[in-house]
């Protein structure tokens, strides 16, 4: 169930500000390698996510600092990597592809538009501590979606690599007009695009812990300056402008407002889930040897840490971020201890602004895609998909349901589709509320449990006790208060009825007006309803309702074992358990009815079979008429004596 606590607002924590109090001297060495480290890592994949997003590479590179920065200012994980990422990339450059078209200066401004929305959303959202919201993408969603966006992303960097111009539409298309022109590729961008691929995977599985996406970088400016490959046919990145770049304030056009807030909305709901998900994966569990405390991550408060990277770097010109998982991971190998790593990758960024843009300009175009679709395809899990299908099949088809999503709808509406879908699996599971009836537990005090689980358990006589097994609001409260009643029909003697709401956390207007009209209908056939074990804040509901008015204090008990006591006590009880005694007893009584002899009702028969004298009109001495023979056999009050002995006796 979703949170019971009201909507309130909370200031941000500056958690940076506390590491910086606390810091030990023994953490620099292992924070500040980690940094240039990760650095060397963020530096080539800021540059190609820039290319994947539609905006010029330095777009990329203006993008680290302010979101680095911002993090280790309002960040609860000590090692989460903040920066550009595939998913949030590829969303992002869709969008703007359809807003801005083949506008690279409008393309930028919208790109920073769409990362400001997001940042505004997420901080709202950590401000109003509304993070569970993140918990409706669950993982074989969020699997499928990621999944889909990163075949998405390999597709989109074929062209590069092959050195033909990228081709618009949907997948499909895209792969056919990709297949119709593979045999024009540009030789000498293929042939270093292989180089590169050859490098990254096999460098990788050689020697993981080597930055081989930087030597990468590196082995492919000296190799286009030497071998001068743009002459040769090779697209090159060309200059990128030095310098740090000025906040400023992206300016849009009010008809591109609605988009861009469903568009910053996708961008916040995607990186939160990847930042979190980067984030619990790398969680710290103290040490107790050096002093260091378990960590502890709070959803609201990476909402507005994520939500203010996303800020900053959209009013330094930059794209949206998210926490990167393989750069978060790349973070823990290297030793980081603290977000100093992040404020070290941050300065070795700018940097590279200041002093090495120049040396960027003869790098291949082919080069970043390789380097991207490196750092994508590690997020390619199929093994995943098939895990989810043998634990439960449902979320089998969640994560397909997902990844087919985004690569037929797009990664937009494959998230609302993935979201929907979230949606009804969770509307569907509540409906699924079975209703059991109650009966005690033999040998044990007080404890109760389903009779559909043990038949052997003891019903109680007259009292029907019911449970509904998961719990009831507006969407159930019908289905499930038709099962209560037919539960009620099936015991015909109950005189009350025990309703256990202790699956029920939270009340709603619809479902209490359900539960009224439930109690007028079991007055009306002369039950009568008891509550146990009700929530104060369900309580609360019906009492504004009037439900409570109805039901009385009196009749809500905090356990079965005290209302089935207060029940047996209640006047409605022992009336009925008074007319079962009495009823019994006329059952046991002989009216003096005796079976017909078929010689009384056979007008031919003799009067000796009549009457012993022989004389129709004779009667035996004693022979009295029904009634008076009734009278003779019946007395009131001997019948009350023994229905009042019966309840003395009668034990259930």
């Amino acid at each position: 169930m979703l949170p019971t606590s009201e909507l309130s607002f909370r200031a941000p924590r500056l958690p940076g500000v506390e590491q910086l109090r606390s810091y030990k001297r023994e953490y620099a060495p292992g924070d500040l390698m980690a940094g240039l480290l990760v650095a060397a890592l963020a530096v080539p994949q800021a540059l190609g996510y820039a290319a994947v997003a539609g905006v010029p590479v330095q777009v990329g590179l203006y993008t680290l600092p302010p979101a680095l920065l911002a993090y280790f200012l309002f960040g609860s994980s000590r090692l989460l990597f903040m920066g550009p990422v595939s998913t949030v990339t590829v969303l992002s450059g869709t969008i703007v592809r359809q807003l801005a078209g083949d506008d690279p200066a409008h393309a930028a401004v919208m790109t920073s538009a769409l990362a400001l929305v997001a940042g505004l959303i997420l901080l709202l959202a950590g401000l109003l501590r509304i993070g569970w919201i993140a918990q409706f993408l669950n993982e074989p969603i969020v699997t499928g979606f990621v999944t889909g966006l990163v075949v998405l992303v390999i597709v989109g960097e074929v062209p590069g690599l092959l050195g033909l111009k990228t081709p618009s539409g949907a997948l499909l298309d895209r792969i056919w007009a990709l297949a119709l022109t593979a045999r024009d590729a540009q030789p000498t961008t293929l042939l270093v695009a292989l180089v590169a691929l050859l490098v990254l995977f096999g460098g990788g599985w050689i020697a993981p812990r080597l930055p081989w996406s930087l030597l990468v970088l590196v082995g492919g400016v000296v190799a286009s300056r030497t071998l001068d490959l743009a002459e040769r046919g090779a697209r090159v990145v060309g200059e990128v402008p030095a310098g740090l770049p000025l906040p400023t304030i992206p300016v849009i056009e009010l008809s591109e407002i609605g988009a861009l807030v469903t568009g910053g909305a996708a961008i916040a709901a995607v990186g939160i889930a990847e930042g979190l998900a980067a984030a619990r994966t790398f969680s710290g569990n103290g040490n107790s040897a050096t002093g260091e405390e378990v960590e502890r991550l709070k959803d609201d408060s990476e909402l507005v840490a994520n939500g203010a990277a996303d800020v900053a770097a959209a009013l330094f010109g930059g794209m949206g971020v998210a926490g990167s998982l393989s750069k978060t991971a790349a973070n823990a190998r290297a030793g980081a201890r603290t977000q100093l790593s992040s404020v070290a990758a941050a300065v070795a960024v700018l940097l590279v602004l200041l002093f090495a843009t120049e040396l960027i300009a003869p790098l291949p175009k082919a080069v970043l895609s390789a380097i991207v679709i490196h750092a994508v395809w590690g997020l390619l899990r199929p093994r995943d998909f098939a895990r989810y299908r043998r634990v439960r099949r449902n979320d089998g088809v969640a994560a397909v349901v997902a990844f087919g999503g985004v690569l037929l709808l797009g990664p937009l509406n494959g998230l609302l589709l993935a979201i929907a879908q979230s949606l009804a699996g969770l509307v569907y599971r509540s409906m699924q509320v079975s209703v059991d009836e109650m009966g005690k537990v033999a040998g044990e005090k007080a404890a109760w449990g389903s009779l559909s689980n043990d038949p052997g358990r003891k019903r109680v006589r007259r009292i029907c006790v019911v449970r509904p097994d998961g719990p009831i609001f507006w969407a159930n409260a019908a289905t499930v208060f038709d099962r209560v009643r037919e539960r009620i029909d099936a015991r015909p003697d109950a005189c009350v009825v025990l309703l256990d709401l202790e699956a029920t956390n939270q009340m709603d207007s619809t479902t209490a007006e359900q539960l009224d009209n439930l109690i007028t209908e079991l007055q009306n056939r002369h039950i009568q309803l008891y509550l146990v074990r009700v929530f104060r804040n369900v309580k609360e509901v019906l009492g504004r309702a009037g439900v409570l008015d109805r039901i009385g204090e009196d009749r809500m008990w905090h356990s079965i074992s005290a209302g089935v006591k207060a029940a047996k006590h209640s006047p409605e009880y022992g009336l009925t358990r008074f007319v079962e005694a009495i009823e019994a007893e006329l059952s046991d009584l002989d009216l003096g009815f005796e079976e017909e002899d078929p010689a009384e009702s056979d007008p031919s028969a003799s009067a000796d079979a009549r009457s012993p004298g022989g004389d129709p009109h004779a009667s035996e001495e004693g022979d009295d008429s029904p009634d008076e023979h009734i009278a003779s056999r019946w007395n009131p009050r001997e019948a009350l004596g023994g229905a009042i002995n019966r309840l003395s006796r009668s034990r259930d």
